[in-house]
């Protein structure tokens, strides 16, 4: 009796361990399936193949990655319709499932923090950016994201600063806004000072990790000029300037020598 009882805990068992494994072999048919319809464009096809997939293997860590880059293939950066920002959400639902699995996706991670850039939520974008600088200390991308983030609010407090006086928003010979009355650029320091000093510590170490980061040179310009709004002595707000050219400079010669080496190597290639 007891061997009976024993060869049909083993049958049981037997059955559950192959029921599992057809079950983990149909799930990645279902991602081999969604990959190919991904690629081809396909992504509410591709949608349907890697939910099918999870459904079948939860712990599928590729087909969940898959499935959340089919939504955010869907969504429209900076669109404000409430099915764009629905099919935003759902991405960043579906990669913070992948995160349950695999905390330190930096796929995931940055993709995340896209999504939140593009929500203008930037306290959650840089959230997900500094995320990734603690598994990716010496990438200099998610620097980059953070300097842009705090250049883009300093930039709207400026703008809102100045809203109120039209002679404020008159540019003068060099292309630069007049200097704010004293009062103002009090107000505006307060709410600034911080973010230009994050931003340019973050810019200045992605351009040290990547010397010939074109873009965050071209942003390190922009937050200097900002840098020159808050200043309180005519000479610091010259010197910021002059820095913010000298960004601009730096910015177009690597931009052009990327472009050379580029052509260069396709050149090279035939």
């Amino acid at each position: 009796m007891r061997r009976c009882r024993l060869a049909a805990l083993a049958g049981v068992v037997l059955l559950a361990v192959a029921s599992s494994a057809c079950k983990k072999l149909q799930a990645r048919d279902q991602l081999n399936k969604g990959v190919n319809a991904f690629r081809n464009g396909q992504f509410q096809d591709a949608v349907d193949k890697f939910q099918h997939a999870v459904a079948l293997d939860p712990n599928l860590v590729n087909a969940r990655l898959y499935l959340a880059m089919s939504y955010f293939q869907q969504y429209a950066p900076g669109g404000e319709s409430p099915a764009n920002k629905q099919m935003g959400q759902q991405a960043i639902s579906a990669f913070e499932d992948v995160l349950k699995l695999d905390p330190s996706n930096t796929t995931a991670l940055a993709t995340i923090g896209t999504i939140y850039y593009y929500f203008k939520d930037f306290d959650n974008a840089k959230k997900f950016q500094r995320h990734r600088l603690d598994i990716e200390p010496n990438n200099p991308e998610p620097y980059y994201w953070i300097g842009v983030m705090d250049y883009a609010v300093c930039a709207k407090n400026n703008g809102d600063t100045r809203v109120g006086d039209p002679k404020l928003n008159v540019l003068g010979p060099t292309g630069e806004p007049p200097p704010l009355p004293e009062k103002l650029r009090a107000q505006l320091a307060q709410k600034n000072s911080a973010l230009i000093d994050e931003g340019m510590q973050a810019l200045n170490k992605a351009i040290e990790l990547k010397p010939n980061y074109d873009e965050a040179m071209a942003y390190l310009n922009l937050i200097y000029r900002q840098k020159a709004d808050i200043e309180s002595e005519p000479g610091a707000r010259a010197a910021d300037l002059k820095a913010a050219n000298d960004w601009l400079a730096k910015a177009m010669a690597a931009r052009s020598q990327t472009g050379a080496a580029a052509a260069a190597a396709a050149s090279s290639s035939h």
